[in-house]
């Protein structure tokens, strides 16, 4: 028995003082436009990695890095529209340097991307941030790389819309997503809460609150309608009638029944209030009043089944004084908010799960505000009155980020302007500005890449002026990124908050009212229809041209907007007559508004009689 004992212990160490690999080393990459990424498994007992690459042009590999990590992204660069294979293999080393494993070599290819490949890889690394990134515990985003323990409210309600998109992407699969969900919102049903509403920041193991300030160490009705906007559209986009799926929507129901809106009226004063702490009141004393980012607080208050403000409130507590603009910047009117815009945040927060298209309140139609405030920032940068380095047509916007200095919600004109460019800027524009948002991907992307892509995209910022880079990644600058090029490429975060039964209602209730003008000219696809009446029935026959179309939105509204028809075709519509149900009582002209998913293609009048 000894010696079988001896003969096997022998044998191993044979194995291991001879370098026989008992384990293999993965090895898996990808190429992209300029870089290469490859990413592997620990191995066990090795402390660090090498990484090697040969190039066609290279007569043999050359190390790259020694790294602790399972990833490496290697900027090689592209001087031309061809395409380039790179070699890459890394061996596994021991504290004190023995090669433990050789991985086998693989090729990876670095060839000129189209927008639509630029766009999948952007959202895709960002969608990292959410999913790699998350709380281990309560699968909550964490406030920023680094940031341990502390987990944010907002920007986990924008990361719930980011695993949305990236279902819908198919960065994972539904399973995954709603596994992730319901470890989420398990967490949130037995974390801090103040009448319903969920601090800015917790401690992402135990739910308890942790202090934003002084005197913030309570509810935050901002940063839990960022959360409530983003369950929301989880709510309606997980609808499969199966046990984890009936799970999350009743959760989650919960959760939004539970927050009381009302209770942070101050006793009915006409305006919500941000903050509440049971420690120290009202001390905080910020009433929440536009424009900025909290529009969407507004809406979900009056919208709540259980705990709402009066539509009322939309005017004596959103829309004060100083709300409306009007006013002319570099020849764009703005609607309303501050001169210039303010910071670029404003037209993303709250627009990632509320669709702005095509409807009006009495002050603004807010796609056309959000398209005319994004124009305002990118022609303040190429105007460059400061005369940074680097501002142009390709490198411009300005929101709330890192910069050199600290911390600043950048924007247009005095000392909100530092030099400083955002990614999350320009690019979650890019519903309202889809062809100079793109050159600006582009442009970061391929003049900065090197210095400004990590592991979750585009770091925070950089400024030119400073030679300065971000190393960090914020939750509420990641969110944006990924949710507002998804509702520019499908749409799916739009449709799936605006499709819950409490939204249309207090819509209504507000005053909005359908908007068939006020559309941005490049959003319009030019198609032939015809629309006419029905013989007899007072109904309209709606004939397509012989293109299909998906998910075809119907609209009859009056001369006033007030919608009279309204039909949603789910399936693939070519070349055939639809009929369109009008009320009866309605007689005198109409417009037809036709919508085919993330476009406004057009308009015509027609009467009823």
């Amino acid at each position: 028995m000894t010696s079988v004992k001896f003969n096997f212990l022998f044998f191993f160490f044979i194995i291991f003082s001879s370098g026989i690999d008992a384990q293999t080393l993965d090895l898996s990459g990808s190429g992209y436009d300029m870089h290469a990424e490859i990413n592997w498994h620990t191995y066990p007992s090795a402390d660090r990695y090498e990484v090697w690459r040969k190039s066609a042009t290279d007569s043999a590999f050359t190390i790259l890095a020694t790294t602790r990590n399972l990833r490496w992204i290697d900027w090689t660069g592209r001087t031309d529209q061809l395409d380039h294979d790179y070699q890459y293999y890394i061996d596994a080393l021991s504290v004190i340097g023995h090669v433990l494993s050789i991985s086998d070599t693989i090729v990876t290819t670095i060839s000129p991307f189209s927008d639509d490949q630029m766009l999948d890889m952007v959202q895709e690394y960002t969608f990292r941030y959410f999913w790699e990134y998350a709380h281990p515990i309560s699968g909550m985003a964490r406030e920023r790389l680094g940031s341990d323990d502390l987990v944010t409210t907002g920007g986990t309600g924008f990361g719930v819309m980011s695993i949305v998109a990236g279902v819908h992407r198919g960065f994972i699969t539904r399973q995954q997503g709603v596994d992730r969900l319901l470890q989420l919102v398990s967490f949130l049903q037995f974390a801090d809460r103040f009448h319903g509403v969920f601090p800015h920041w917790m401690n992402g193991k135990t739910g308890t609150v942790h202090p934003f300030s002084t005197f913030d160490n309570g509810g935050d009705l901002v940063e839990t309608a960022f959360l409530m906007e983003g369950l929301l559209t989880a709510r309606s986009y997980f609808n499969q009638d199966n046990e984890k799926e009936n799970v999350l929507r009743e959760v989650i129901t919960t959760l939004w029944e539970d927050v009381e809106w009302d209770f942070y009226s101050r006793d009915n004063s006409g305006v919500l209030y941000w903050h509440w702490s049971p420690e120290y009141a009202w001390k905080m004393n910020f009433p929440i009043r536009g424009y900025n980012e909290a529009l969407i607080v507004y809406l979900l208050a009056i919208a709540s089944p259980t705990h709402p403000v009066a539509p009322s409130y939309w005017q004596s507590g959103w829309a004060g004084a100083g709300y409306v603009s009007g006013l002319k910047w570099f020849g764009i009117k703005l609607l309303v908010g501050p001169p210039l815009g303010g910071p670029l945040f404003f037209a993303h927060y709250s627009y990632q799960g509320f669709d702005p298209r095509n409807i009006k309140d009495q002050y603004a139609n807010y796609f056309v505000q959000n398209t005319n405030h994004t124009l305002i920032n990118r022609a303040y940068c190429i105007a460059n009155p400061l005369h940074f380095t680097g501002y142009n047509d390709q490198c411009w916007g300005l929101t709330a980020s890192d910069d050199p200095f600290g911390y600043t919600a950048h924007a247009p004109g005095g000392t909100t302007d530092n030099g400083t460019i955002t990614p999350a800027a320009a690019l979650p524009s890019m519903p309202y500005t889809p062809e100079e948002s793109k050159k600006v991907m582009r442009h970061l992307y391929q003049q900065y890449g090197e210095h400004l892509w990590g592991p979750y995209g585009f770091y925070d910022a950089f400024n030119p002026n400073e030679n300065w880079f971000a190393d960090s990644y914020l939750a509420i600058d990641e969110g944006p990124i990924v949710n507002m090029i998804e509702n520019y490429r499908s749409g799916i975060l739009w449709s799936n908050f605006m499709s819950n039964p409490e939204i249309a209602p207090a819509l209504s209730a507000i005053g909005f009212v359908d908007d068939i003008v006020a559309t941005d000219d490049q959003q319009i696809k030019k198609i032939n229809w015809s629309v006419y009446p029905a013989s007899g029935d007072g109904n309209l026959y709606l004939k397509l041209d012989e293109k299909s179309y998906a998910s075809l939105t119907i609209r009859v509204v009056d001369n006033l907007g007030r919608l009279i028809s309204f039909q949603q075709n789910n399936s693939s519509i070519s070349d055939h007559l639809l009929t369109i149900k009008v009320d009866a009582k309605f007689s005198g002209w109409a417009w037809v508004v036709i919508s085919d998913n993330n476009h406004f293609m057009a308009t015509k009048p027609v009467w009823i009689n």
